[in-house]
């Protein structure tokens, strides 16, 4: 390895150990316990139904998601490791992007990777999830976002288990959760309208 890229894979790991660097972005300090909000009913793009597209300005997102849901969503913050409650989290449904309401992940696809952020290996589907090239902080890796309203949900790395070899990283922050019957439920009245 050449020297300047020694120097450069050290000093990213050693602030990923110092300062909970997550998938490459900082974090401010933050309280250990879960301080994921319940969705604001008043929040007009969220639907678990609706497929469209969310285009909304920031001073909208801003007034009508919680603040810790702006800064991942919005500002492409990231949440403490070991800090969200679905990183441990093992009930049968899906997550849903806090956001929009957007289906993201099936909980039959995630699993313990140990990096202190829910995982899974693949998403519900193709156009669930949008791929961005990142590199800040002298990495490449590739950002996620929702793919139906934009928001930056962490990131994707080849690390991951069989069948995809995928490890979607993800702010816990970001996800909302619905248990699998619940989830049968909003997929039948979808599927019927």
């Amino acid at each position: 390895m050449h020297t300047r890229n020694m120097r450069t894979a050290i000093l990213a790991i050693y602030l990923m150990a110092t300062t909970g660097i997550h998938c490459g972005y900082a974090q401010p300090a933050q309280k250990k316990e879960d301080t994921h909000m319940p969705v604001d009913k008043n929040n007009p793009a969220y639907s678990r139904t609706d497929s469209e597209k969310v285009s909304m300005p920031e001073e909208e997102w801003k007034k009508v998601l919680s603040p810790e849901v702006y800064q991942i969503a919005r500002m492409k913050g990231t949440e403490r490791p070991w800090s969200s409650k679905f990183e441990k989290f093992s009930e049968a449904g899906t997550y849903y992007c806090a956001a929009c309401g957007n289906a993201l992940f099936r909980s039959d696809t995630k699993f313990e990777s140990g990096c202190g952020w829910p995982s899974f290996y693949e998403p519900i589907s193709k156009t669930s999830i949008i791929y961005l090239k990142d590199r800040s902080f002298g990495m490449e890796r590739t950002e996620v976002e929702c793919g139906r309203c934009k928001s930056h949900l962490g990131h994707v790395f080849d690390d991951g288990p069989p069948p995809t070899g995928l490890r979607y990283c993800i702010n816990g922050v970001i996800l909302d959760f619905e248990k699998a019957k619940d989830a049968q439920k909003t997929y039948e009245s979808k599927k019927g309208s």
